[in-house]
């Protein structure tokens, strides 16, 4: 029996989890199931994103699916981030996030890619200062975090076509950028001759995404590039309501969907429970149950093609008419 916790989060989180829970329910799979609680709204009322009980939780679970998590575009005193605080605090280093190509409209073609990005340095941080009108902010990079993530790109390639393209900026940050840049391909090819690394400039990935994104198998960069190509990559393929993650670390491991909290259709009903469901199976791969997790992933496929489809993908299936129609497929594979 596996223990997951779960973590609502903020907004439409509150929707989405529990249509995966019902999903995973309906499979009859060994999972124990713990509720606690981070984000925004537990900072209003608590004075912490992220209490200690919900961080022992995550520690005594065998994994965590979470929602989505709101955050303010300005500072407010005492806030912190609740997943990025989750990920530094519990070391949850390597954020994995797929791209495939799914039967839904304006998706691209012969999609299948990995963003694998580093998740606990770069501007992420957080170490910013004002003077008057002007800003600054430091941005870590070192070389021990740089290696570990580029290890966990390359045993994925290895698993998959091979190729991991290393994204980065060092034409213009060369001591940043360029210390990326530099430890990740010296580790991949040091230590995984049958991988093939190849490094590329950030902005021309971000061109060849559009203009070829089946020529592309792993991604590995660091924080701030990985999180914007990897909504890039999600847009390929039908946008955010369909991209699941995983945030990994060594003993820890926390799966999200990509998307945020979407307060404007919050407690409607009507949010996509796709992205979240997709991240269950990410957590059933983690745990080693993989038939599960592939009979889910065809069944969601099977509803995103025949219907019914929720409105982010032109159709008009509320939450839970959709995660019934999920759940029907599920069962009758």
């Amino acid at each position: 029996m596996h223990t997951i916790c779960l973590i609502p989060g903020d907004g439409i989180g509150h929707e989405v989890v529990p249509a995966a829970r019902r999903v995973l329910e309906a499979a009859r799979l060994p999972l124990r199931f713990v509720s606690a609680e981070a984000g925004w709204s537990t900072f209003e009322r608590l004075g912490t994103s992220v209490p200690d009980a919900t961080i022992k939780a995550v520690q005594d679970a065998d994994a965590t699916l979470a929602g989505a998590f709101t955050a303010p575009s300005v500072k407010v005193a005492g806030f912190q981030g609740a997943i990025r605080y989750l990920r530094r605090t519990l070391d949850l280093y390597a954020n994995v996030r797929p791209a495939k190509t799914r039967p839904v409209p304006s998706c691209f073609q012969d999609v299948d890619m990995l963003m694998v990005r580093e998740n606990t340095e770069g501007l992420y941080v957080e170490f910013e200062r004002r003077y008057g009108d002007i800003a600054i902010a430091d941005v870590k990079i070192s070389r021990s975090a740089s290696a570990r993530i580029a290890r966990v790109a390359a045993q994925l390639a290895r698993e998959r076509r091979g190729l991991v393209h290393v994204v980065h900026k060092a034409n213009v940050l060369p001591i940043t950028s360029g210390l990326f840049l530099e430890t990740a391909t010296d580790v991949i090819r040091r230590e995984y001759a049958d991988v093939q690394a190849v490094d590329i400039i950030v902005d021309a990935c971000a061109m060849k995404l559009v203009r070829e994104p089946a020529s592309f198998d792993v991604l590995v960069t660091t924080n701030l590039f990985g999180d914007i190509l990897s909504d890039l990559m999600a847009g390929l393929v039908g946008g955010l309501g369909i991209a699941p993650s995983a945030n990994l670390g060594e003993r820890h491991a926390i799966f999200e969907p990509v998307h945020g909290s979407a307060p404007d259709i919050a407690g409607r009903g009507i949010a996509n429970p796709t992205a979240t469901i997709l991240t269950a199976c990410l957590m059933l791969d983690h745990l080693k149950l993989f038939e599960p997790s592939a009979r889910i992933q065809s069944a969601v496929d099977q509803v995103l093609e025949h219907g019914p489809r929720t409105r982010d993908l032109g159709g008009d299936a509320d939450t839970e008419t959709f995660t019934d129609a999920v759940i029907a497929a599920y069962l009758e594979a």
